[in-house]
């Protein structure tokens, strides 16, 4: 299969907020205005018809039409499977469940999309050295990534983040850096150590194209659904790069004429202990405050703040979703009860999106007859040594 440059229908980049746009083709960060950048496409069905995916191989690059013109740093990532949850659709009493189980990416988790694009386009562009502010998983990806390219790799970790994940990043041969606090904290200390080294910011929606390989789990979902989308989408959301992509993704498959205007409601899942988006969801905020003193053993969620959080609001609302905080306890019943019932060892961020869909269900919410996707990010075997002590709710 020819690789993404020689099919890439890349047109521009152009900010969130502004509306500015900027060449494709060379070293981006953010606007000029502090907003993220995203990649635009020439779209139109006789550019990329849908029947051109046949017979590529189920990775995250089969879709190079719609992604960054360069030649793949890749793992093998994407193509991950979409699992029917019949037992906990029969607990919840619903027709329709499904898990879309992203820990089997390399280095265990969904951040491997995100970074892959990310990665393969710093290596295209020249960048030398690579840094970022990690809670865990996205450091892994971007030692293994920046490995794969030969770039070197440094990566700023809260000192308290598990044990396995610095033995990760000092097996990939990155630069670990132990920052007391939070991972905003880490990307203060990030900046202030940067000066002068050259290491570019890979940090969450800081460069243009790690939000790429992270759409590609909503065409994903909406080729193993036969295009059909589903009702309700639950998602962790930290940074939400996934829930931004997503949305981005449909939007451009509709431009594609793949699917039509129906959307899947998003739901953002947070942990109560740390839920920015969820307070400025339900005070009707377009932008969310910082979450003062964040607690929860679920380090993908721990993010006080984001930069995308208006892009993650008008997501939600533009598609009739909503925010939900789960407690410490409900994240681990759940977890547990994807094990036990599905046999799926999720993270403590995927057993937050099913302690939410009950949630919802419960309330009424949702239709026990709707289709749902409940996300599990990662690995739960990354968080077996976890002791920290956080108290429930």
């Amino acid at each position: 299969m020819p690789h993404a440059a020689s099919r890439s229908l890349i047109s521009h980049l152009e900010c969130s907020r502004c509306g500015k746009r900027l060449p494709a083709g060379r070293l981006a960060t953010v606007c000029e205005c502090g907003a993220p950048l995203l990649a635009r496409y020439r779209l139109s069905p006789e550019a990329f018809p849908r029947e051109s995916l046949a017979d590529r191989p189920f990775t995250l690059w089969r879709y190079p039409e719609v992604l960054p013109a360069a030649r793949p740093v890749t793992l093998g990532e994407g193509g991950t499977p979409l699992l029917p949850a019949p037992r906990i659709a029969e607990e919840l009493r619903m027709e329709s469940v499904w898990i879309k189980e992203e820990s089997l990416n390399p280095t265990g988790s969904f951040k491997a999309r995100g970074l892959a694009a990310a990665v393969t386009m710093a290596r295209e562009l020249g960048v030398r050295a690579l840094a970022i502010p990690s809670a865990g998983n996205a450091g892994s990806a971007l030692a293994a990534y920046g490995a794969a390219a030969g770039i070197p790799v440094h990566v700023f970790l809260p000192e308290d983040t598990p044990p396995l994940f610095f033995h990760e990043l000092e097996t990939y041969g990155a630069v670990a850096h132990r920052v007391a606090g939070t991972i905003r904290d880490c990307a203060r200390e990030m900046q202030a150590r940067s000066k002068g080294e050259g290491w570019f910011d890979m940090s969450t929606l800081k460069e243009p194209y790690r939000i790429e390989g992270k759409k590609t789990m909503g065409y994903e979902i909406a080729e193993q659904m036969r295009w059909e989308l589903p009702d309700w989408i639950f998602y962790p959301t930290g940074g939400g790069t996934g829930l931004i992509g997503m949305v981005k993704a449909f939007a451009e498959m509709e431009a594609l004429g793949w699917i039509g205007a129906k959307r899947p409601r998003m739901v953002a899942v947070q942990a109560a202990g740390c839920a920015p988006i969820v307070r400025a969801f339900e005070k009707g905020e377009d932008k969310a405050e910082v979450w003062e003193n964040p607690r929860t053993s679920a380090w993908g969620l721990r993010v006080p703040s984001a930069l995308g959080d208006f892009l993650i609001l008008r997501g939600v609302r533009e598609t009739g979703g909503t925010a939900v905080a789960v407690s410490e306890e409900e994240m681990r019943d759940s977890a547990r009860n994807l094990a036990r019932l599905e046999g799926i060892h999720a993270c403590p961020e995927g057993g937050a999106t099913l302690a939410a869909l009950g949630r919802l269900v419960g309330s009424g919410t949702v239709r026990r007859d709707a289709r749902v996707v409940l996300f599990n990010t990662g690995t739960g075997l990354k968080y077996v040594d976890n002791t920290a002590a956080v108290p429930s709710g």
